[in-house]
């Protein structure tokens, strides 16, 4: 078992509390191991086992009632005295799953905690119904503070960020050694979301088209990106491909967490930009499945990374603007903003004053941070702290 206390201290924090807890995330995150080791915990507290009703409606296990109301019956009969756990998984395969939900909320007997894989779905369903009765958790792949207790103690730190950095996070890449497995899982893991989540919400998708969007948008991560530039570049072999048709990939990447888009903040204004987003994948492992190992340039890699790893951290994430320059990040939590700039090396002077250029333009006193892989050189510069990368995602905060 892989060791990931955030999300478990989340559901102890949230345990017998009346809210829904609602666990959410790319599919092979680990949101189902997680509930399990949750399950173990409970029974090793004393809980009666058949006071802990799971049900996950992907195990060829049992058939269990998709419908809202035949679900609710189903789990109603298995009830005991006392507290009842209830842990729905993927729970976007019932129809109308809400409704099931609703009902035995507002139950005094049960605590209910339910995942699912589809961004949207959840979102949608949950606001309409259960708006300020539900919690979230969103579940990402390994951080690398994660995966790295999974490697080998002769591995050094370097090595174990170059083969995360490649490979990814997901839990199950790090069981397997060789590269072609490891291509062979990430290939297994995207086309179960395109076949299980994705075709089934978008019939008419055209899957060569869309697969070159993924490629492209993997091949790109980091860069400004334009919805009609993409339709642009692919009109040569998809003729008939549209920036809306484009959007609709987009959307469809982005609703299973393959994808997330970053809208850009206009930091002097303080509005979000409609356009010009930037898009970084779910793990970083699905560049090297689209491109190879040696695909794209090490900046952006870690670029996403960092990324994601703000994601855990803060409540919200965007790309910066000021004036003419750009602010990798700015990351936003109860405490307020902190700025953030990527950058492989600033070992040469003028690189390092092209990076701390943006974040002096701030005219504010919110913390600032450049993120480089240097082990020298880091400090304070004027008020704007560097810090070495593999330090900062060890550092679990």
């Amino acid at each position: 078992m892989i060791d990931r206390p955030y999300y478990l201290d989340w559901l102890e924090r949230w345990r017998d509390k009346e809210p829904i807890k609602v666990v959410t995330g790319m599919r092979r995150s680990g949101k189902s191991k997680i509930l399990e080791i949750f399950r173990g915990r409970l029974a090793k507290e004393g809980v009666n086992p058949k006071n802990i009703i799971a049900i996950n409606f992907e195990s060829l296990d049992e058939s269990y009632p998709t419908e809202a109301k035949p679900l609710y019956d189903y789990i109603v009969k298995r009830l005991q005295h006392g507290q009842n756990y209830i842990f729905l998984d993927e729970i976007q395969h019932v129809e109308h799953f809400e409704k099931t939900v609703d009902a035995l909320y507002i139950r005094n007997d049960t605590d209910i905690y339910i995942t699912g894989s589809n961004a949207k779905l959840l979102s949608s369903e949950l606001a309409t119904l259960l708006t300020g009765r539900y919690v979230e958790l969103n579940m990402f792949p390994l951080s690398f503070a994660e995966y790295r207790t999974t490697r080998p103690q002769s591995e050094t730190v370097d090595q174990s960020f170059e083969r995360y950095l490649t490979y990814g996070g997901l839990p199950y890449t790090t069981y397997l050694d060789d590269e072609q497995s490891i291509a062979d899982y990430l290939s297994g893991v995207f086309n179960t979301i395109l076949v299980k989540d994705i075709a089934v919400r978008h019939p008419k998708i055209n899957m060569p088209a869309f697969n070159e969007v993924a490629a492209f948008l993997a091949d790109n991560v980091g860069n400004i990106t334009s919805v009609k530039g993409i339709a642009d570049t692919m009109k040569q072999e998809h003729k008939g491909i549209s920036p809306n048709t484009v959007r609709e990939y987009i959307a469809a990447l982005c609703e299973n967490y393959l994808l997330f888009s970053a809208e850009r903040y206009d930091i002097k204004g303080k509005a979000y930009m409609k356009t010009l987003e930037k898009y970084y994948l779910g793990d970083p492992g699905f560049r090297f499945w689209f491109l190879g190992k040696s695909g794209g340039d090490t900046g952006h890699r870690i670029e996403n990374v960092v990324y994601l790893e703000l994601l855990r951290r803060y409540r919200t994430v965007s790309i910066g603007k000021i004036g003419t320059k750009e602010i990798d990040f700015c990351a936003t939590d109860a405490d307020g903003v902190h700025y953030f700039r990527v950058s492989q090396t600033v070992l040469d002077s003028a690189t390092l004053d092209r990076e701390l250029a943006p974040l002096k333009n701030i005219d504010d006193n919110h913390p600032k941070t450049l993120l480089t892989l240097d082990r020298i050189g880091n400090g304070d510069h004027d008020g704007i702290k560097q810090v070495n990368l593999l330090d900062w995602l060890l550092d679990n905060q």
